[in-house]
């Protein structure tokens, strides 16, 4: 998969594609099933399948004061995108310029001018240009001038209601929806709209040092980027990845409110592990929710509660 940023970039002699366009923060069921129908679409053209998505989140530009947490790191959501199939991903630099563009210059010079767009493929509810005056019905008339065909398709998780009426929200696979299930520590149904565990990323730092001396139970504390969508506050059951090699862990998000913390961290307890994992970049991905976050009265009943959540945690990842 070949991916590059902005479209001076797209390489020479790109040819005929089905593009899929979108934001893809969290690249979910209903974004993986669009990829997938851009992928299938470029097969049965003779073309290639290429993702555009933007960087930073439009929102970002403009209304900044409303930017939503972010769900993947383009990174990952790259590979996520990759993990798909798809021949190429274009990441747009998300700008003021780029936001004022017309709905017919992004199609004249970006779909049709530098990817060849046989077809295009976007959600049902997509809007382009300034001031998100394009919607599916302008790409389709322009698709007829240009000529490409139009494949707009539902991010529903069942199929849409038969007298048109809008889908239960409980149905539909979106980005906002994944947000709110993390933020109220929902992991579990996080990964249903996901198709995967929620993760975090982060590079691991050096922490208040407690968990390896007065508890016994050393932590590998996360560095997590600004707005990055985190659990809500507890303790949970989930997976450490380091490159290809996948840990068990147990989670805490919270305060640390025993020590009277203040700063919200994200933390893990490896289990059977020992080793140095300082300055490394990791993902920690939430497979279940086992408790809230509690203040102790004292160290021992602190530890009695964690070694309880070891277990938890074996239990919760089926390890015995």
């Amino acid at each position: 998969m070949e991916t590059w940023r902005g479209m001076d970039a797209t390489p020479e002699g790109w040819p005929a594609s089905v593009v899929a366009i979108g934001v893809f923060d969290g690249v979910h069921r209903g974004h993986a099933a669009l990829v997938r129908t851009a992928v299938k679409a470029a097969s049965e053209r003779d073309a290639r399948s290429v993702v555009v998505t933007f960087d930073p989140h439009p929102t970002a530009v403009v209304a900044p004061q409303a930017v939503p947490a972010r769900l993947t790191s383009l990174e990952r959501r790259i590979e996520l995108l990759g993990a798909l199939g798809v021949d190429g991903v274009c990441v747009l630099p998300f700008t003021e310029e780029l936001s004022k563009l017309s709905p017919d210059y992004f199609v004249r010079h970006v779909l049709v001018g530098a990817l060849h767009a046989k077809a295009v493929v976007v959600g049902e509810n997509f809007r382009f240009g300034h001031k998100a005056a394009g919607d599916t019905a302008k790409l389709a008339e322009l698709g007829e001038e240009f000529g490409f065909e139009v494949l707009a398709q539902h991010l529903n998780a069942d199929t849409a209601p038969a007298d048109g009426s809008p889908a239960p929200p409980q149905s539909v696979y979106s980005s906002t929806r994944v947000r709110r299930l993390v933020a109220e520590g929902d992991v579990a149904a996080a990964a249903e709209v996901l198709g995967r565990d929620f993760g975090v990323e982060g590079t691991v730092v050096h922490g208040a040092g407690r968990g390896g001396t007065a508890l016994g139970f050393p932590t590998a504390n996360l560095d997590v980027a600004d707005g990055t969508a985190i659990p809500a506050d507890g303790v949970y059951a989930g997976w450490f990845h380091r490159g290809s090699q996948r840990l068990a862990a147990a989670i805490s998000v919270g305060t640390n409110p025993t020590f009277e913390g203040a700063e919200r961290t994200v933390e893990a307890y490896l289990l059977d592990f020992s080793g140095d994992l300082y300055g490394e970049r990791v993902r920690l991905d939430f497979t279940a929710r086992l408790r809230g976050q509690i203040a102790f009265d004292g160290i021992e009943p602190l530890v009695a509660q964690i070694e309880t959540d070891v277990a938890d945690t074996r239990r919760a990842l089926e390890l015995g």
